[in-house]
This record gives C-alpha cells, structure tokens and sequence, in this order.
C-alpha cells in the first residue's frame, strides 16, 4: 500500500470503529437530525482550520465541491430512506454494491478498464460484503431496495468525482466545500424526511463529538488527499475493510457473537484486497 491507501484505511476504521457509538446513539436522535449535526459542526471545524492556516475563499472549484458534495448526500439520504422499508442487512450488502459499480462507471465514463486482478479482487470483496451483512438466502425487491440501490450508485459516483476533482483542486478547499454542501442539504431536509426528534443524552453528545472531528472533518479531509494519490478502483476495495472494523469493534465493545459466516466474509475482503495490492498500481 503506498500512503494514499494506508490514509484510506484510516478512514475505514474510523468509520468503522464509530459504528457503535452511532447506533447506541440513534436510539436518542432521529438519523437525519444527527447527520445535519454532525456536518454542520464539521463544516464549523473545518472553517476554523481553514482560515488559521491563512487559506482564503475563493470562487474556484465551487461547482466541483458541491457537485461532490451533493453526491455524498444523497447516498446518505437514501440509505437513511431505504432502511424505513428493507432490513439493516439488506441494506448493508446493496450499500455494498458500490464496490463493484465503481469500476464498471470508470470504465464507462473515463474509458480506464480494470484489469483482470482489480476485477478478481472486487468479486471476492463483493461476496464478502454479503457474507457479512446479509443473514439469510431470502431476498425481494421492493421501494426500500430499490432506493438503496440509488444510494450505491451515489456512493459510486462520489468516490469517481472525488477521485477526479481532488487531483485538481486544493485539499483542504475541496474538504470544506462537500461538508459544507452535505450540512447546507441535511439542514433543509431533516424536518421533512423524518420526524426530527432528539435527547441531548451523554451517547448523542459524545457520538456528535467523536463523528464530527474524527469521522467527517478529519475522515473526510484524508480521503480527499488520499484519493489523489490511488486510483478508484484501488479506493473502493480498502473502503470495503469498513464493515470488517465495524464487525470487530462491535465484537470487541457489544460481544457480538463472531459467526464463522462473518468470518468467512471478513477474510473474502482481506482477500479481495490482497490479491489487487501484490500488484504494483497502474
């Protein structure tokens, strides 16, 4: 891995090592509510950063950042709408279906074919995401499937457009500019996604704590370097490690049981990975 994929993995565990704190505390806010917190005060952060180190606003890029941006958002906000109608595993493994769509709309939009190893390595990560998240063999199409399919394709789109713009832009500009667009967006459509509720208990304020800087401002602003430097493809199966920390951390923290199907998974993502970082990058 060079340094562009260890920040990406990083970011994995953030991710995934939040898991636990963010279901305990959406047992107190409703999900939408605490993503427009979470990055409003990233957005708040991020701004204070920015300015100390003497960076000033500019019109360049706007577009691009929330264009970007927006994209995240809207993965988020289907998932979020998706789960009122299908099952958290369910919508953990189609989530998951950006992993192989990534590759397909790269190859389709900036004509760079993956090659036969990237292609290997998607599929074994694939079959471990629904090992993983998926627990029985039954599984229907429906409104909720069908919009979490939506929030793939988001997610897909976002990895694809950060790939292209971070190598263009400033960093610390591009961070900014899609926290901003994410907050501005989750601002004007928490009242009406959901009913906003919410218990300023001690699990909502940590969890808005430890999320906003580690898991969006700081997240965020390494994934924007780090893509600069690998390609999506490449990016795409170290984001698959994100259920795998999740799983670990709800072992080590929840004692959630460790299937040897979860297993089986996790080692199908480690595989999927390996088998594309043995070989030198393009």
């Amino acid at each position: 891995m060079n340094r562009g994929e260890l920040g990406l993995a990083l970011v994995c565990l953030f991710w995934g090592a939040t898991f636990v704190m963010v279901k305990s505390a959406l047992d107190d806010v409703s999900t939408v509510l605490f993503l427009a917190l979470r990055f409003s005060i990233a957005t708040v952060l991020l701004f204070g950063v920015f300015r100390l180190r003497g960076r000033r606003l500019t019109s360049h890029g706007v577009w691009a950042g929330l264009l970007v941006g927006s994209l995240l958002y809207a993965g988020y906000l289907l998932q979020t709408i998706g789960l009122k109608y299908t099952t958290p595993a369910t919508s953990g493994f189609i989530t998951g279906l950006y992993i192989p769509f990534v590759p397909v709309l790269q190859s389709i939009v900036f004509r760079r074919m993956p090659g036969m190893m990237e292609w290997l390595g998607i599929l074994a990560a694939t079959v471990g995401m629904g090992l993983l998240t998926l627990q029985s063999a039954s599984f229907s199409i429906g409104l909720g499937e069908l919009l979490t399919v939506g929030c793939a394709f988001a997610f897909a789109w976002h990895i694809l457009a950060l790939g292209h713009f971070s190598r263009k832009m400033d960093t610390d500009w591009l961070t900014l500019l899609q926290i901003a667009a994410c907050s501005a967006i989750s601002l004007s459509s928490f009242w009406w996604v959901e009913t906003p509720a919410v218990r300023w208990s001690p699990a909502v304020l940590s969890a808005l704590a430890v999320t906003s800087v580690l898991a969006t401002a700081v997240a965020f602003w390494i994934q924007t370097w780090a893509q600069a430097r690998t390609s999506p493809t490449r990016a795409v199966l170290i984001f698959s490690l994100e259920p795998v920390f999740a799983w670990g951390t709800s072992w080590l923290f929840l004692g959630e049981v460790l299937t040897a199907r979860a297993l089986a998974g996790a080692v199908c993502i480690l595989a999927g990975i390996l088998l594309v970082e043995l070989k030198p990058a393009r």
